[in-house]
């Protein structure tokens, strides 16, 4: 049954005459054509129940349009004017970027209803906020649009919106400050992500600025002042590195004692103990070792208060390396040992195998191999037992160089001798690969049945001997039930 009134039915007209169907006037025809379709509307709109132009536009019209409709009805021609822009923007950036990469296969703005409504509605209230001169509600309602695009793909939205807020922050002048602040650290932010540390270190500086000596504080309960020394030393720091790497170290000690300052003013241990950890290990890079070993010290010294024995590891482990370079091998030795029997009464396996593998190395440029193969050793079975497979192989190389340096002595003393029991001694090692060089008077006539050999013949270039004993000696030891 069809829900429209039935058509009423109208018998025939005679045909019109010659006269009849004379074209009228062009203003005449248009005043009775205006005249004849608003009779059609009212009798529509009378008789039909159905939707209204408006409704029929809702339906006909994409989600987008729509929304910059009732944006330019209600009056807000700069949310729309924004949200067009936006619109193009990313378009733009679409288009820039070309076929293939990330952003070409992502919806336009358009095309996410979601969006379009958190615009539409903050937006608007933004410009109303303006209009009234209420500009803290218009910062809060800019805000709320830069929160609600933290996903990868929205940052650029985050980041306008950021900006935007900067902008408005500075037109506020009744809290003190207060928005300026917190705006200055969302711009930090900005450009600290985008790796431009030199303007994310201005804003942070004036945001800190404007924090010192006040008791603001953010929804977490943190205080303004204290947000803004950690963001400071964290972006020092993070200069720092990047000075270091280009070998700035002056330019690089001065950023980190500042970053020190700030984790001094925030009150935190653990920040102090790093930022002294980071400006220890430039002092040394930069040939300054006392300073270094005082900062070191300084680390230490905060890790045994906190109880962070992994912190304790890294300093001993630091000291080690500059009093190795200052020649002091035996102080160097006694840090490593006093944190070893930390590391094993402890879970710190990681540590534990650094430690090992660091006394091996020592124990290695001394000629000591008998004990850098012990160390060596200690450091693989505890890589094994962590099942870090990167540190597995890394160990591997380690007690393959210090086995190959234990047997290049047994084989060069030998070698030297070159007496005849020497030589039937070496040639039974070869032909048994042996993984021990005996007492060569032990040896029988058969040149050694009764001894197992790992070896292969001693290469004049003493790397290839390392080399090819590395090999031999990780191959007979991961075969081996003892690890």
């Amino acid at each position: 049954m069809s829900i429209f009134p039935p058509v009423p039915k109208r018998s025939p007209k005679a045909h019109p005459s010659m006269e009849d169907i004379k074209c009228p006037s062009p203003n005449l025809a248009r005043m009775h054509l205006i005249k004849g379709k608003d009779a059609i509307d009212r009798y529509l709109a009378m008789h039909i129940k159905g939707l209204s132009k408006q409704e029929a536009a809702a339906y006909r019209n994409s989600y987008m349009k729509n929304t910059c409709i009732d944006m330019l009805r209600q009056g807000y021609h700069k949310s729309f004017a924004e949200l067009f822009t936006l619109i193009e923007n990313w378009n733009a950036l679409r288009e820039a970027s070309g076929p293939g990469s990330a952003i070409w296969l992502e919806k336009s703005i358009g095309d996410q209803p979601d969006k379009l409504d958190q615009l539409h509605f903050f937006l608007i209230r933004a410009e109303a906020a303006q209009r009234s001169e209420y500009y803290e509600e218009m910062y809060t309602n800019q805000l709320s649009l830069a929160h609600c695009f933290n996903k990868p793909e929205d940052r650029w939205l985050r980041n306008y919106f950021y900006e935007q807020c900067y902008k408005t922050a500075q037109l506020i002048k009744i809290d003190g400050g207060k928005k300026e602040a917190e705006a200055h650290s969302y711009m930090g932010l900005l450009y600290e992500e985008q790796d431009q540390f030199l303007k994310a270190i201005e804003h942070y500086e004036a945001f800190h600025h404007l924090t010192v000596g006040r008791m603001w504080k953010d929804d977490t309960g943190r205080t303004f002042n204290s947000l803004a020394c950690e963001h400071l030393w964290r972006i020092y720091t993070l200069l720092a590195d990047k000075m270091l790497r280009s070998k700035e170290h002056k330019q690089a000690i001065k950023i980190l004692i500042k970053a020190l300052e700030m984790a001094k003013e925030v009150g935190s241990k653990k920040m102090e103990g790093e930022a002294a950890y980071c400006l220890a290990l430039v002092y040394h890079s930069a040939g300054e070792e006392s300073m270094a070993i005082f900062h070191l010290n300084t680390y230490l010294e905060i890790s045994r208060l906190l109880e962070d024995y992994t912190g304790m590891g890294r300093a001993y482990q630091a000291l080690a390396e500059v009093l190795v370079s200052l020649g002091e091998v035996s102080t160097a030795i006694t840090y490593l040992k006093k944190f070893m029997n930390i590391a094993k009464r402890l879970p710190l396996s990681q540590s534990l195998v650094d430690v090992c593998t660091f006394l091996g190395r020592i124990y290695n440029a001394r000629g000591d191999y008998d004990k850098a193969c012990e160390y060596f050793d200690q450091a693989f079975a505890g890589a094994n037992a962590i099942k870090n497979f990167a540190l597995l192989n890394e160990t591997k190389v380690y007690c393959g160089i210090g086995r190959a340096h234990s047997l290049m002595l047994k084989v060069n003393s030998h070698t030297e001798a070159a007496n005849q029991v020497n030589i039937k001694y070496l040639l039974a090692w070869k032909e048994n690969r042996s993984d021990m060089c005996s007492d060569p008077f032990t040896v029988d006539a058969k040149y050694g049945e009764s001894i197992e050999y790992v070896s292969t013949p001693v290469p004049k270039d003493t790397t290839w001997y390392i080399i090819l004993h590395f090999k031999l000696y990780v191959g007979h030891t991961c075969s081996s039930s003892k690890y």
